[in-house]
């Protein structure tokens, strides 16, 4: 008996430690928050975005870096630059809802995501990737971003946009959170940062 429990103790610590996919956040260095219009927090305040808010609720300097309309192609020429300019520590990459809602191809828009995740990488920063639903009635996973999480062995936040979505409640419009849908979101992606050694 004691063996097994010896055995059942190994796993679940081995479990622990694998699901811990960040080292720890300093506070010297930001975080950019690099996206679309759920990025720049469209449809609420500035100080409402989800950016801004989770700046609040980790007391770190968190960079909101959403252009409303970008497509993944415009955030791959325009991420370079940013990530020279401010050094993050930590990307957090929600990008792709444009090529979604334009029926853009799924496959370019992951390619599009997977050289931004590596630009981040080669230069030592960490990435956080938070993932935006299909666009038909039951906002269906977008099978691209669970691939490239497990390729490039980084954090997913699957849910929390999908989760927002269905509940109008939350909406500033038909596919916009408004402040409070904003505040989950950064709950969300403070919790998986917690979750992952990052916190």
């Amino acid at each position: 008996m004691k063996k097994l429990l010896s055995i059942v103790l190994t796993l679940l610590l081995t479990a622990c430690g694998n699901s811990e996919l960040l080292t720890p956040l300093n506070n010297q260095q930001p975080i950019l928050a690099f996206g679309d219009s759920l990025t720049y927090g469209y449809g609420a305040a500035t100080a409402q975005s989800y950016p801004e808010q989770l700046s609040q609720l980790s007391n770190m300097e968190v960079i909101n870096a959403g252009i409303s309309g970008e497509k993944s192609k415009q955030g791959l020429e325009r991420l370079g630059a940013l990530l020279d300019e401010h050094q993050p520590q930590l990307l957090l990459l929600c990008h792709g809802g444009n090529d979604v809602l334009k029926k853009q191809n799924l496959n370019s828009m992951k390619e599009n995501l997977a050289q931004m995740i590596e630009m981040a990488q080669s230069k030592d920063i960490q990435v956080v990737l938070i993932s935006v639903p299909g666009a038909s009635l039951f906002l269906p996973d977008i099978k691209q971003y669970q691939e490239l999480a497990e390729q490039y062995n980084i954090p997913l936040e699957n849910d929390i946009i999908k989760d927002v979505l269905k509940k109008p409640s939350l909406h500033s419009d038909a596919i916009h959170p408004n402040a409070q849908g904003y505040r989950l979101i950064a709950e969300a992606v403070y919790a998986l940062l917690e979750d992952n050694g990052a916190l």
